[in-house]
């Protein structure tokens, strides 16, 4: 990624050129191919997240995109959008930001430390759901990977709209490993069957932490990663159906999920689940896992979408 041409340091104030609204930088956040996401406060002392680019038309696209999910009914499939405004720098110039909604979550690799095979079909299951509103609404995310999903009470969320392409059009973001078109497994084409194949790649890095090359044979690798871990085993068939093109959709996929869950929680035992709901070593987190599960089971869709 190319040098950025300004940088703002904590306790920097950032002043909207048109609205006139003032916020102060807490924090650097993460930064992407369309600018640096910062922590900031505004003079209300509300926390939000302000992203700052240089690309005044990319940065645009995607306050539309905030803009259009917040009015999907039934599902909330973005951040709510706060303000948008240019910023003069220092030096002059002027760069256009925005501001968000700021999410405070864990990482998905460090929640799943330690985690049941359980939860690889909740994380599954939800994102599966968020996928299914997004696809419905004509567009694929692109750019799905672990790097842009946090879990925040006990839920996935979803963190950079810059990856996210209308149904049809080539994918514009994406990163190697999560993208089947590195793998063989093919195109860059935005189509519901892209997102899916990131999932199964997601799935795969709670087995691998380190992410793995392809090698000489990429799909013989994927075949024998899939093979050699214990973590995926009971969703072995459903990521195959996949990677065939066998699974079309994310309600297809999400239900397979679904019954493999309900296959699981049927083999225990009524005192082994009372158990894990009153012992000591059950945090709320646990408890709310044990509730989605239960979600699964009667048909309830609890699941949110945060991009």
């Amino acid at each position: 990624m190319k040098k950025r041409a300004f940088d703002i340091t904590p306790g920097s104030c950032l002043a909207g050129k048109w609205n006139g609204h003032t916020y102060t930088i807490i924090k650097k956040l993460g930064s992407g191919a369309c600018g640096i996401v910062f922590l900031c406060r505004s003079s209300q002392g509300d926390t939000y997240a302000l992203k700052v680019g240089e690309d005044s038309s990319r940065m645009m696209m995607e306050v539309n995109m905030l803009k259009k999910f917040s009015k999907v009914q039934g599902a909330k499939l973005g951040p709510s959008f706060v303000d948008v405004d240019d910023w003069v720098s220092p030096d002059r110039k002027t760069h256009p930001f925005y501001v968000m909604e700021y999410i405070d979550g864990v990482p998905l690799k460090h929640f799943l430390k330690g985690k049941s095979k359980e939860w690889v079909g909740i994380i599954a299951i939800q994102l599966l759901s968020d996928l299914e509103n997004l696809h419905n609404e004509g567009y694929v995310f692109g750019d799905l990977k672990t790097d842009n999903l946090l879990i925040g009470n006990s839920r996935v969320r979803w963190i950079d709209v810059g990856g996210v392409t209308a149904t049809g059009r080539a994918i514009k973001e994406y990163t190697e490993f999560y993208d089947r078109g590195y793998w063989g497994r093919g195109s860059r084409k935005a189509e519901p069957t892209y997102d899916l194949f990131a999932v199964t790649m997601i799935l795969l890095e709670m087995s691998y932490p380190k992410r793995f090359e392809k090698g000489n044979h990429p799909e013989k690798t994927l075949e024998a990663k899939l093979s050699a871990s214990p973590l995926l085993k009971p969703y072995r068939k459903i990521i195959q159906q996949c990677w065939m093109g066998k699974i079309q959709d994310a309600a297809e996929m999400k239900n397979k999920f679904s019954s493999i869950l309900l296959k699981r929680s049927g083999k225990r035992s009524s005192s082994r689940m009372q158990k894990r709901l009153t012992t000591q070593e059950s945090d709320n987190v646990e408890l709310a896992a044990l509730s989605l599960m239960a979600g699964v089971v009667f048909g309830v869709s609890i699941f949110s979408f945060w991009i």
